[in-house]
This record gives structure tokens, sequence and C-alpha cells, in this order.
């Protein structure tokens, strides 16, 4: 059974919600009731006690969970309409309706880029957003305000229906059970916000960078790295944070450089360059998590992020506003659990790499990652023991670094893991084509522009060299996106594990929260006296969430759980 909450029309009382009940079909089975703010707990309360499974249906989790969180209420299971349009309007899996048409046609809107969205290696970046770009977001009944509770039945059933005739239909509803549940766990996760010390975050802040200055002034250590700065210089008016007027000091200092990037600074002997690189140190820190961000991120004790579900391409989460996916190490030292609890920090090891070993159904590479850290195993098997060569080549075949020592390296790959390599090669083969490539449960990618297949009918030398350099770069996309799309799934199932299971063990008391996800990574936040019934919950999700999504495999995806009293010890 379906029900369908959502907000009320302005002729009902404020804050009012509509609840709609549907049969497994997405049909309405009852008549449409008004639910009033001071009903609302019971209402879901009533709901969630029934024997018979209930998923919630929401036009956007966003929009109305919190409400439930703030009635002391939450939900097992959903099914987030917005979430679930934005895989359905790609995926290769459902067939054609009016419905799928009108999302693709909507989406097929041009763009001005030609070439595909990034992805990169699993690994953290000072500005997540440089790495990855957010879907945008999509509207199927453009210029519509509050789709009426009408609406939003007739999409629950253009939806099922999608699924419903759908190629692989039991492997797309879990995809898109799992991004529901995603929706669930990342307004719970904002709802219960990270544990955060502001006393020992603002205690760092002053060792490194001295006193909080006034409004508009540089801390004391700032400033007196500038002065050391222009005297060393010779230069006594620049501005160090005006990367133009640095550029041309570094010049007049006769310091040849094309940038002011640390690593480039790093290659030049002068005594400018410690300082300088110490004062761009600090000024991250400042910019990034210095007190202004403590004053608009840390309340009550509590950092409460934004996160969006599917906001990448491939289904990797994004985050809007403080970082989220970014906690520099310098700062991991005041995530600190409440008085009486303890942290749970737990990573999926080279989850990529083993994806990728079950999608290609390779035995030989199985075993190399069985019992052992994968790329050591590889390295036995092919570079004589070297980890370092066998994770360049591993990451080089996933990515499309095929080229240079990595593309050296990568025939012994190609020998040893036929099975495995030929996935990535496949889908590097047809993103150079044009084509869609589809994850394990059926998230495709999104099919290149108008304008990419123009580029693609050259008449000229010139124009030929832009195309291969065009398709190119949509294989590189596509080389990876079935690897890291899939394991995006994992994670999400993995994190719909651990959720479910928490729920289960919190009968007589909370057994812990949710309170951090990135990628391959999660964070509780536990009583003390359950912190090692969490850690082997958390251990026991991992194993249930591989044979869900591939059934019983001879292949390991392990999770180190670790329980710190700081994220700091974590790493």
């Amino acid at each position: 059974m379906y029900v369908v909450l959502t907000a009320a029309g302005p002729a009902a009382a404020a804050g009012s919600l509509l609840l709609q009940e549907t049969d497994d079909a997405g049909h309405p089975a009852a008549p449409p009731a008004v639910v009033a703010p001071a009903q609302l707990a019971a209402a879901v309360l009533h709901y969630e006690d029934q024997p018979r499974n209930v998923r919630w249906v929401f036009g956007s989790t966003r929009e109305i969970y919190p409400q439930l969180l703030d009635a002391g209420v939450t939900v097992e299971r959903s099914h987030d309409l917005a979430l679930v349009r934005g895989i359905l309007r790609f995926s290769e899996a459902v067939p054609a309706s009016p419905y799928i048409d009108k999302l693709r046609t909507e989406a097929s809107v041009e763009g001005t880029d030609l070439l595909p969205r990034q992805l990169l290696p699993v690994q953290p970046a000072p500005n997540q957003s440089s790495l990855f770009e957010e879907l945008e977001g999509f509207d199927p009944l453009p210029g519509r305000r509050g789709p009426s509770l009408e609406d939003q039945v007739a999409e629950l059933q253009a939806q099922l229906a999608a699924v419903a005739g759908a190629s692989s239909p039991r492997r797309l509803a879990l995809l898109l059970a799992a991004e529901s549940a995603g929706g669930l766990i990342a307004v719970e996760m904002e709802h219960a916000g990270l544990p955060w010390r502001r006393d020992i975050h603002e205690a760092m802040l002053e060792h490194e960078l001295g006193p909080r200055p006034p409004e508009g002034q540089r801390p004391v250590r700032l400033e007196q790295l500038a002065t050391e700065l222009r005297d060393k210089l010779g230069n006594p008016g620049f501005n160090p944070d005006s990367p133009q007027e640095l550029l041309r000091a570094l010049h007049r200092a006769g310091i040849e450089v094309k940038t002011t990037r640390s690593w480039e600074l790093q290659q030049h002997e002068h005594p400018a360059i410690a300082p300088l690189l110490e004062y761009k140190r600090l000024s991250r820190l400042l910019t990034a998590n210095g007190w202004t961000w403590l004053d608009a991120w840390v309340d009550g004790g509590r950092f409460r992020p934004e996160y969006v579900v599917g906001g990448v391409v491939s289904g990797r989460w994004a985050s809007r506003g403080g970082g989220a996916l970014q906690i520099p190490k310098y700062v991991r030292d005041a995530v600190r659990p409440d008085r009486g609890h303890r942290l749970i920090v737990a990573d999926a090891a080279q989850l990529e790499p083993r994806v990728l070993a079950a999608l290609g159904q390779d035995n030989a590479l199985a075993a190399a990652a069985r019992g052992k850290d994968l790329y050591q195993g590889i390295a036995d098997q092919n570079f004589n023991g070297d980890r370092s060569l066998a994770k360049m080549a591993m990451l080089g075949a996933m990515y499309g670094a095929t080229s240079g020592e990595a593309g050296r390296l990568m025939p012994a790959l190609t020998r040893s893991y036929p099975q495995a390599i030929d996935v990535v090669e496949r889908g590097a083969r047809a993103g150079e084509a044009g084509k869609v490539v589809s994850s394990h449960l059926g998230r495709s990618s999104p099919p290149v522009s108008e304008r990419w297949l123009r580029a693609q009918q050259s008449t000229s030398a010139e124009e030929q060299r832009r195309a291969d350099s065009l398709a190119r770069s949509q294989g590189r996309f596509t080389r990876n996106f079935v690897v890291q799309s899939t394991a995006a799934e994992w994670a999400l199932c993995w994190l719909a594990e651990i959720r479910r299971r928490l729920r289960a063990a919190s009968t007589a008391a909370p057994a812990g929260q949710l309170v951090f996800f990135l990628h391959d990574e999660v964070m509780l936040h536990v009583p003390a006296d359950r912190a090692e019934e969490v850690s082997a919950l958390v251990t026991e999700a991992a194993a249930a969430a591989t044979r869900l999504l591939f059934g019983q495999i001879p292949l390991e995806f392990p999770v180190v759980a670790v329980t710190v009293g700081s994220y700091a010890e974590a790493k």
C-alpha cells in the first residue's frame, strides 16, 4: 500500500497535509483526508503500525519529512517522486510512455557544454562542486507550483507502470527504493546534525591564526605573514589575497610561475616561498572553516549541512553549503560525540575495483581481493608485490588514464582480469560512439547533446581532431560511469541496511543515529554501551548490501569500522 502525503491547498488550515491511500498500482483506495498539524504524528503512526507494508509517497522528501521529524515520528519506507523522476528520465531500462517521453523531452533541452560531467576517483576535495556537477532540478509540469494531490497520485501511477514494464523490474525497483531511502536518511542526518565542539574548533583557530579579528581585518598570524611576504618580495604595497597582484609580485621577484598553486610554488627556491605556502594554508583554513563558517553552520553543538541525494549524475550525493562532503583533517578533532556516546566511523575498502570485479564476474580479480587488500593482491599476481603500481594500473583502467605509466601497466591487467577490464572497455567504446551506459540496477548516463552529435559530423581535419577529442572525453566518462554508479548503489543499499537494522535494534532505547555519509564512508553517533553491537551491525549491513545487489558471489566487500572519541582518531 502507498500513502501519498502532500501539502494541503490554501483553503486548508496552515500546516495541514493531504493524505491519500492507494493500492499497489497507485490507484486511490479511499477518499483523501486532511490531516491537521496536531494530528500528524498520530496519523503517521496509525499507518506505520499496520501489519501491511506501507510506503509513504512524497513529492520531495525534503519538503514533507522534516515536519514528521519535528512531530517526533519517522517512517520505515518511502517513495520520493522527485528522486524517482530523476532516475526514470534517463534509464534505458524503462519503455516509452507519455510520461517517460515528456520527461525525456524536457530533459533534452540543449545545454552549452559539449563535454560530459566529470566522474573522478573517490577522493576528498576542497571544493566539491569543482569535481562533480549537480543535476539540475526538473519539473515535469513547467510553470506549476505545488503539484496537487491528484497530480502526485497520477505521477505515482505513471512511475509504478514504468517500473512494471522495465527490462529488469526487480533491479530497477531496488534502485528506486534505495534512492528513496537515501532521501529519508539525508533529512534524518540533517535533523540529527553532526556533533561539533565549537570550543575545540575555536581553540584550534586561535592557535593557528591568533585571536578572532574585527570584521574585515586579517587575523594577526596572516597579517604577520603578509608583512613578511611584502618584505621578502620587495613589494610593500601588494595584497597577497589577490591572485593577480601576487602573480605580478612573484614575477617581479624573479619567480617565474604560471599560477599561484602550491604545487607549482614548491618547485622554486626563494625566501618568500615558505611564508607564502603558509599564508595560503592559513588563508584556506580561515575561508573554509574559520569563525564565519562556525557562525553560519554550527548551532547548538551540531553541524547541519544539506545533502543532495543523487546530486551527481552517477548517483553519488552532493551537498549545499558548509562543505559537508569535505571535512578537512585539521578540523576533525572538533567532531566529538556527546557525553556518554561514541562515534563509529566505517568505510568500505577499495569499493570501486571490487564493484568492477562483481560486474565482470571476474573470478581472478575476486581471488586477488579475497581476505586481503585488493591492490596488494593485484600487485602480488602481476607487479612483483609493488602495491603502488597495482593501484595506478587499476585506477587508470577505471578512469581512462590509459597512456603514460598507467597505460604501460594496462596489458598486465587485461591478461589477468579480462572480464573486469572488458566492462570498462565496453563502456568507453559506447561513450565514444555517443551511446548511453547503465549501472547494475538501471541508472543510465545522460545522453549526449545535439551539439555533441553535430560536432561528430566533421568536414575538415581540424574539426575531425576536435570530434575525436570530444569522443574520447565522452568515452572516459562512460568508462567509469557504470562502475561509479554501481558503487553508489552499493553504498545506498548499505546505508538503507544500516538504517533498517538500527531501527530494529531501537525498540527499547535508541541504538544510535547515522550522522554523516561520504561516498563509501559512514559515521554513527551511538550510546557508548552499545558501540560494539552497532559496530557489528554496520559490518553485517555491508554483507547484506552485497547480497542484495549481486546475490551470493565469491567476492568480499570488507568494511573497516572503528569506535572513536573524535573523528580525528579515525584516520
